[in-house]
């Protein structure tokens, strides 16, 4: 199985996927890993990857999710995933990929980016991130204005693992 924690900067995918996959024991891969020098750099400046500069930052996520659950391994990857397409590159139709969009109002957002240090991704970047959002349609939402330990419990019992 597949999961994928999604949503704009600083809605948690990386410590949420960490912890779910850490109570679960399989495997985490974070989608800021796979991104380019130049990729870090530019948001770092405070300027949005366009689709080009995220191409081939997809085409290596999909990669190795697709090594590793040809493992038989059990993967999670926190990535952004903001539009339909990229979601469409991410999912392996040889094994079950299941989106997870974490959801919260832009107020939390903004206020959880303020308090992360040392991220390339700053606090100007969730409204470029919040205008290329594309909601999805088929994965399991869950409200980040909730204490972590509930939030891996809802996913767990929402994935049924």
């Amino acid at each position: 199985m597949i999961v994928v924690v999604m949503g704009v900067a600083g809605a948690g995918k990386t410590t949420v996927g960490r912890q779910l996959a850490e109570t679960l024991s399989w495997l985490f891969l974070d989608a800021d890993t796979f991104h380019s020098p130049e990729n870090v750099r530019k948001m770092a400046s405070g300027q949005a990857l366009t689709d080009e500069d995220r191409a081939p930052w997809l085409v290596a996520m999909r990669a190795a999710l697709i090594e590793n659950a040809a493992r038989a391994a059990h993967v999670i990857l926190a990535c952004s995933a903001l539009k339909q397409r990229y979601r469409d590159v991410l999912r392996v139709a040889e094994t079950p990929t299941h989106f997870v969009y974490l959801k919260g109002d832009r107020s939390l957002l903004q206020q959880r980016l303020r308090e992360r240090p040392g991220h390339f991704m700053k606090e100007t970047m969730l409204d470029s991130q919040l205008a290329a959002l594309e909601d999805p349609t088929d994965a399991i939402v869950v409200g980040i204005d909730q204490p972590l330990p509930q939030i891996v419990e809802q996913i767990r019992a929402a994935l049924g693992v």
